[in-house]
């Protein structure tokens, strides 16, 4: 049964790498193979001989022997169904904990968005150089990957390069930088990846540490390839931006600010509290989600209010109540109900599914003895560089969730270089080919950038960048 459940992931995560060719959406293989390997693990427990302990960290001793079913109905640990229980709910808990996390982080960006917060920052460029242009918006992309996370920066970024630069051919070039100093902004935040946001809430780093130990080597990362970018013909010359005829929402700055704010206290409340990190985004969530009812019902009063009862008079004298379609036209109006639909669910469906999968691998200890057997043949630098080769090939999540299954905590505790080190190269890593990251395959779909343009002009770029960073980390860290 092994087999069939390692299988099952080897086929699901193809069908994923090759969603562009099958024309079916990663979300879907991810979820069938998570249903289908924890059905694997269901029908084949009674034969397993080893089982993972993910509270503990190690492999429970005398597995093999215990039986299936608990006679003494429910005494703990005295059974394999028990074990199989208890294992699935832990890891739905800490998976939930994650998407929780991102679902709140979401909300608050597609706020910011909906008072069209993020086109104050266009209010920072001004310049008709190419090259001032191109240290911008990589400054800008380092810096708010780390609070926004990479993917939303490069989505922000690239909109604003839109109002900039009307041909497609120019936007190209900075569109793939982006992409590596998003990809490097977000390797040094808690909160810029979601690779870093798994090992954080996964208590394998801390936010001081983190940042401590990773914000050089990223600077790095990002400060090299744009400096030789800056020497490339397409980030020579002026260029003169078209002629922007929308006004501004005069609540756009406050919202960015107050939601940027709220984001990046979280790890704050975190550290104050040592509640679970989801907590405090949900408390952050909160806060914003009032102040824009509170802006938008302002807004809506001093309009449309005398609109809104005429038309609840004309509802009562005609139908005796007030028509539900009007109450729910009103729902509708709130900013916080707009942002929820249009979050990326379809994103956090593939989160669950990936990382689920991955549970049922370790539960078997799977991933435990993979781990085991590479530790004896390589060092752990090298594993984890090659990793972060993998990661521009493969999804950085699978990978960094199977990575936290494989190395003991009692071994690798807490700030452990180790997990900075993984954090670094999954979040930079990806930036060496277009798809390897989700700000690539974004900028991939909004610019229409060619794999392989990207692979001859930008992935040089990229490995400069992560080499130097990474040798940089091995430098100061030892």
């Amino acid at each position: 049964m092994e087999i069939f459940i390692v299988c099952v992931f080897i086929i699901g995560y193809l069908a994923i790498t090759l969603e562009h060719n099958l024309k079916i959406d990663k979300l879907v293989p991810a979820l069938l193979m998570m249903a289908i390997a924890w059905a694997g693990v269901a029908f084949g427990l009674d034969g397993f001989t080893t089982w993972f302990d993910s509270g503990a960290h190690h492999l429970v001793d005398g597995f093999a022997n215990l039986p299936l079913h608990d006679a003494a109905h429910g005494v703990r640990e005295s059974s394999k169904a028990w074990w199989f229980e208890h294992t699935l709910l832990h890891h739905f808990g800490k998976t939930c904990e994650i998407l929780i996390f991102l679902v709140g982080a979401m909300t608050i960006v597609e706020i910011i968005d909906h008072f069209d917060g993020f086109s104050t920052i266009k209010s920072f460029i001004k310049t008709n150089k190419r090259k001032t242009l191109l240290w911008i918006v990589c400054i800008l992309a380092f810096v708010l990957s780390a609070i926004i996370d990479n993917l939303t920066a490069t989505i922000v970024l690239i909109t604003i390069l839109r109002k900039l630069l009307s041909d497609n051919k120019d936007r190209i070039w900075y569109a793939g930088m982006i992409i590596i100093a998003a990809n490097a902004g977000g390797a040094w935040s808690p909160i810029g990846d979601v690779t870093t946001t798994m090992l954080w809430m996964g208590d394998r780093v801390s936010t001081v540490k983190l940042i401590e130990y990773l914000i050089l080597p990223s600077l790095v990362c990002m400060i090299i390839p744009t400096v030789i970018g800056s020497f490339l013909p397409a980030f020579k010359g002026n260029f003169e931006a078209p002629v922007e005829e929308s006004k501004p929402n005069s609540k756009g700055p406050l919202m960015l600010y107050l939601g940027l704010g709220m984001i990046v206290f979280v790890p704050i409340f975190k550290t104050v509290t040592h509640l679970p990190p989801y907590v405090g985004m949900m408390l952050s969530l909160g806060i914003v989600a009032l102040v824009a009812e509170v802006i938008s019902s302002r807004q809506f009063h001093m309009s449309d209010v005398s609109e809104e009862l005429d038309e609840e008079q004309k509802a009562i004298q005609t139908h005796g109540v007030v028509d539900p379609t009007a109450a729910e036209s009103g729902h509708h109006s709130s900013p916080t109900f707009r942002a929820l639909s249009k979050i990326e669910m379809p994103s956090i469906l593939f989160f669950l599914g990936i990382l689920m999968t991955v549970a049922a691998l370790e539960s078997l200890g799977l991933i435990y003895m993979f781990g085991n057997s590479v530790t004896s043949n390589m060092s752990d630098n090298t594993f984890v560089l090659l990793m972060g080769a993998g990661s521009a090939i493969v999804d950085n999540v699978p990978l960094v969730a199977a990575s936290m299954g494989m190395f003991n905590l009692q071994d690798y505790a807490v700030d452990n270089h180790l997990w900075h080190f993984i954090a670094y190269s999954a979040g930079t890593g990806g930036s060496m080919l277009i798809i390897g990251s989700a700000a690539g395959v974004v900028a991939m779909g909004m610019e229409k950038i060619s794999f392989f343009w990207y692979l001859k002009n930008m992935a040089w770029l990229a490995l400069i960048g992560f080499l130097a960073g990474a040798a940089i980390f091995m430098l100061t860290v030892g």
